[in-house]
């Protein structure tokens, strides 16, 4: 007895014969399949134009999407780039901190930024300067990229009157030398998380340390 045929047979066929509707070509405007909005039939070649369509809106659907998240990288690297010359500019430490909490203010809606620094000798313990626990400096110390998510230690949360649903956390270091941290609050749960991209929260954090070291290291 012939063994019966299965789809499985069928799709393995037409795939080792590409050319078999071009040898039978009639069959394209005979053969009709559901149509993919849920009314009636079209035929193969219909159908085949309706994917093609498809799959031209979701490549520019995506192109789009590049095209914006190009644009929305341009103007972020302006901001940052802006942003440099202001720290450049800044003649003391306070006015360095005046002008980064104003522009992240301003500029990336983003209020309320907290700097805290290691104190020293030279400097006596104020808003800017901490007597930060050794818990709080290793932590900071083994950041090898800016924290993103939600309070990672209650050290921070003292810092905010009231708990950021999410934050960015970023190690101030320079060669090799980690002296403080600067935490960006944000009032969306989704500004920051875990495993997003720190491209430019990295850029701002080398920036503001290397503007800070030559005041305090």
């Amino acid at each position: 007895m012939e063994d019966s045929i299965n789809e499985n047979d069928i799709k393995h066929y037409l795939k080792a014969h590409p050319d078999f509707f071009e040898s039978h070509a009639h069959l394209l405007a005979e053969l009709f399949l559901p149509s993919p909005h849920g009314k009636g039939t079209i035929s193969l070649a219909e159908r085949q134009q309706i994917a093609q369509r498809d799959k031209i809106r979701v490549l520019e659907s995506r192109f789009t999407e590049l095209i914006l998240t190009a644009e929305e990288n341009e103007a972020t690297a302006n901001k940052v780039h802006e942003l440099s010359l202001g720290l450049l500019f800044a003649k003391d430490v306070a006015a360095l901190h005046t002008h980064l909490v104003a522009f992240l203010a301003s500029h990336f809606q983003l209020p309320n930024a907290q700097l805290k620094l290691w104190v020293n000798e030279s400097h006596a313990a104020d808003d800017l300067f901490i007597d930060a626990e050794d818990s709080l400096k290793n932590w900071a110390k083994d950041l090898s990229q800016p924290y993103c998510g939600t309070l990672p230690t209650m050290d921070i949360a003292g810092w905010f009157t009231e708990s950021p649903a999410s934050l960015a956390v970023i190690p101030m270091r320079y060669q090799e030398v980690t002296f403080g941290l600067m935490a960006i609050p944000s009032e969306q749960r989704s500004r920051f998380y875990a495993g997003m991209g720190t491209l430019f929260l990295n850029r701002i954090g080398e920036l503001v340390s290397a503007s800070l070291a030559r005041y305090i290291i």
